[in-house]
């Protein structure tokens, strides 16, 4: 298992939080997704490395920016 932290902007509510756990869950081979909504973080764990890109398209599927990646 492999987990991984990323920084996340404009998430304001629990139905942000919501949006952006059911897109990264979406993405093959993601076990677990957790939302800091104080912080902006989400910490992916999945059963391989995540390419970049697909993290990055789910994020800004639920409508918010990865940051500095």
């Amino acid at each position: 298992m492999v987990t991984t932290t990323y920084q996340v902007q404009g998430m304001t509510c629990g139905h942000c939080v919501n949006s952006v756990s059911t897109e990264v869950s979406a993405i093959a081979g993601v076990t677990d997704v957790q939302v800091d909504l104080a912080s902006g973080q989400v910490t992916v764990t999945s059963e391989s490395p995540l390419d970049l890109d697909t993290v990055r398209a789910a994020v800004d599927e639920a409508g918010y920016d990865l940051v500095g990646a």
